[in-house]
């Protein structure tokens, strides 16, 4: 992220919706299955995103990952077994963790922005993800992604 700041701990409350974040609820299932106002979860999901020092506009991939990276959710359990990811594969799986915006992901990945799209739709394919953020709670859950990221000491300018 952007700073080496210490995480503020999360409340009780926060850390509920960050354990629904972590699930691979979205923000308008974690209102329905909490009975919280959208208003009010997308306020909590704020709060989770400043206590993490993420930027504003920081993506839900990208939360999700620092809950986990920093042990403020329960590490999810595979369900099935890790496929086997090509090092540029999991190049591009540490970019969608850490990055927010779809250039510096392609930067990180070392690939041209023009191809980021169809690399990471073969990516979600080869992994059976849905989107990016389950891509991430895969990657956590097949112990991919447990090496303490580098976003630490990156600057802001990316995020």
């Amino acid at each position: 992220m952007t700073t080496s700041a210490p995480i503020t701990p999360l409340t009780p409350t926060l850390q509920r919706v960050a354990q629904h974040l972590a699930n691979g609820l979205t923000p308008p299932e974690i209102a329905t299955k909490t009975g919280l106002s959208a208003v009010t979860v997308r306020q909590y999901i704020r709060d989770i995103r400043e206590s993490l020092h993420c930027p504003p506009r920081c993506k839900l991939p990208v939360i999700v990952h620092r809950l986990f990276a920093v042990q403020q959710v329960a590490s999810p359990t595979a369900g099935r077994p890790a496929p086997q990811l090509s090092p540029e594969e999991r190049l591009l799986l540490r970019a969608v963790a850490e990055h927010n915006d779809a250039r510096d992901i392609a930067v990180a990945a070392k690939l041209a922005p023009a191809d980021l799209r169809a690399a990471l739709d073969r990516l979600l394919g080869d992994t059976g993800a849905q989107d990016t953020t389950q891509l991430v709670i895969l990657a956590h859950g097949w112990k991919l992604l447990t090496a303490e990221p580098t976003y630490a000491a990156r600057s802001g300018a990316s995020q």
